[in-house]
């Protein structure tokens, strides 16, 4: 079971990022993140367990499903370039604030 500083360490990360918002534009509990307007986090609050989803590359996604029990596709996202980690302890907070760093990259790099 994820630890609550985890969680808060994770969420902390998001909100530090340079430019982004966060909103509830869909549910009150779906959690969006967004940097110039382009999503590239989302999770539903009030969760036990965080069900984190990152924007990606289609190699790298499915890599990742492929490694990682606890990622799998998105659920209402476009599986080729979205994953969901269940952040439960396979992946260490280093390495999911890498996978957020680089889903907040690519937001940017579409704008």
């Amino acid at each position: 079971m994820l630890k609550t500083d985890e969680t808060s360490a994770i969420k902390l990360y998001l909100d530090q990022l340079e430019n982004t918002r966060l909103a509830f534009p869909y549910t009150k509990t779906l959690a969006v993140y967004s940097v110039n307007d382009i999503p590239f986090a989302y999770f539903e609050t009030g969760r036990q367990l965080l069900e984190l989803s990152l924007r990606s590359d289609p190699q790298l996604s499915k890599l990742l499903r492929t490694k990682y029990e606890e990622v799998a596709t998105a659920r209402k996202l476009d599986p080729r370039v979205w994953y969901t980690i269940v952040v439960s302890g396979q992946l260490s907070l280093e390495e999911i604030t890498a996978l957020i760093n680089h889903s907040y990259q690519l937001a940017l790099e579409e704008v």
